[in-house]
């Protein structure tokens, strides 16, 4: 028996509403502002949440808290979230009304956008600090030219305006390809007040791959509009058999130029920078016999 409810909008939007901007991370370009209109879209007016479970929906009351069972789906809009158990937790408010506090979702996670399919095995959302966690084996945002994946989490905070992928995490794009041990992604409302993303921290093992270079650093940061980024701490820049070594590095993805220095600019770094320019070598001819 499928069971299906019509919620005001406060029970479970929260969690559509981090779902849908913890897609925005991967999307290192130009797409940012159409996902953060579908943002606003969650937000505004009357439009109730719609839940549908295959093995029903509970209400406890001694715990607090609603349970949808199999194959449990919450929509509003365009954006859905899908898992096996979905459970909001809450509170007594004012005025006899309730207040969800927090959004777990277990069991074969996804939350779906027009744009983006997240993929987790657990996620809970903490509503009253605005911090949106999932984990599990196969930690994966699909996008439409973008994919990102993270060992340990993927996280949105809203509070802060920024989402985390931690642990192997990666971002591919086409040719272009950005790996550390956490990837950090910043948020600001662009000119037409929709959040866009403006940069990418790395930290840890950074590494940054092009279709004819890689290079790799400490820590690193990529600014979205500019397709720009920079390396520091042990950088290394290697092209088919060459290699540059030093302490921080500008690495422009729009043009394909790659400049290394001893230090960032304006600063004396400690040593000096290296290279090892190996002369492509001509073929060897086989005797004529």
């Amino acid at each position: 028996m499928n069971a299906r409810m019509l919620v005001a909008p406060m029970l479970v939007a929260p969690m559509l509403v981090a779902g849908v901007l913890l897609a925005l991370p991967v999307l290192l370009a130009s797409q940012g502002p159409a996902l953060a209109q579908g943002i606003t879209g969650l937000t505004d007016g009357d439009e109730p949440l719609e839940i549908n479970a295959d093995d029903g929906i509970e209400w406890r009351r001694n715990e607090q808290t609603y349970v949808a069972r199999g194959n449990a789906r919450a929509a509003r809009g365009r954006i859905s979230v899908y898992a096996d158990v979905l459970i909001a937790h809450y509170k007594p408010g004012s005025g006899g009304n309730s207040e969800i506090d927090r959004i777990d979702a277990e069991g074969n996670v996804r939350i779906v956008s027009p744009t983006e399919t997240v993929y987790g095995d657990r996620g809970a959302y903490d509503v009253v600090n605005g911090v949106l966690v999932l984990v599990g084996k196969d930690l994966r945002l699909v996008g439409e030219k973008d994919v990102i994946t993270a060992r340990d989490s993927l996280e949105y905070w809203e509070k802060e305006q920024i989402a985390v992928a931690r642990g192997d995490a990666e971002a591919v794009r086409e040719d272009k390809r950005i790996q550390a041990d956490v990837l950090t992604a910043h948020f600001e409302p662009g000119a037409d007040k929709n959040l866009e993303i403006t940069k990418v921290d790395a930290l840890g093992n950074v590494r940054v791959a092009t279709a004819t270079e890689f290079a790799s650093g400490d820590s690193g940061v990529y600014y979205v509009a500019r397709e720009f980024a920079t390396l520091s701490g042990s950088v290394k820049i290697t092209r088919e058999e060459n290699q540059l070594n030093g302490e921080y590095a500008e690495v422009d993805m729009a043009t394909g130029v790659s400049r290394i220095m001893a230090g960032p600019p304006g600063t004396s770094g400690s040593t000096r920078v290296q290279g090892l320019i190996v002369p492509k070598r001509k073929p060897v001819e086989e005797p004529k016999s």
